[in-house]
């Protein structure tokens, strides 16, 4: 998406480019940054962090996270049942009062789940040389480290979010409820009855449409 900022006036900043890329954590996008920036809070060594393959066996072998990663396949899990065993490391259930504690230690327990030797590929992390327009991106500007997803959930409740401020109550995608359309305002109705110009790029099918 990109703003135009139009309207006479003293507005320093000219234009605003928001680039949406798919489901990712700050650790394995941006951990490894810190090497760069000692003030981003991520990752400075391969022994800082782990995960046991179970949690429920006190002997389980741990997973230490690397910065091995370069191509990602398969998919890890990112649905909010997966991302809620990912965060307290307990797989999802219908009762879930009350919460356990959100100890990050769920990520190789369920990446085995999904698929076998899986955790190996979910708890490495890409080396600023792996990506180097991000990279660059550090380097020159800042980097917010304590931004969250809206939903911790799958990827167009997440787009909504970032459209109009809410998802509607979706946390999946729904493709029933996407078809149907999502009623609320968009960001980009008040950009326009302000009279901003803006812009619209996409590479696949954008959730620009799933609004009514």
């Amino acid at each position: 998406m990109s703003l135009e900022i139009t309207k006479p006036s003293a507005y320093p900043i000219k234009t605003i480019v928001i680039l949406v890329q798919e489901n990712r954590s700050f650790d394995h996008m941006l951990g490894w940054m810190k090497t760069l920036n000692p003030q981003i809070d991520g990752v400075t060594n391969q022994t800082q962090f782990s995960n046991p393959i179970s949690t429920s066996h006190p002997n389980s072998q741990s997973i230490p996270f690397g910065n091995a990663s370069a191509f990602v396949d398969p998919d890890p899990g990112h649905s909010i049942q997966d991302i809620y065993e990912q965060v307290f490391a307990h797989p999802w259930s219908d009762d879930l009062h009350p919460l356990p504690p959100p100890t990050m230690q769920g990520f190789a327990q369920n990446a085995e789940r999904i698929q076998k030797g899986m955790s190996a590929t979910v708890m490495n992390g890409f080396k600023p040389e792996a990506v180097p327009v991000f990279k660059e991106l550090v380097a020159e500007f800042g980097v917010c480290d304590r931004w969250f997803a809206s939903v911790p959930a799958s990827t167009q409740p997440n787009r909504l979010f970032l459209h109009s401020a809410t998802s509607f109550g979706l946390t999946s995608n729904d493709t029933k409820q996407l078809m149907e359309g999502v009623p609320q305002k968009t960001i980009f109705e008040s950009l326009e009855e302000e009279g901003f110009s803006f812009g619209i790029y996409y590479q696949y099918f954008p959730a620009t449409l799933f609004y009514r």
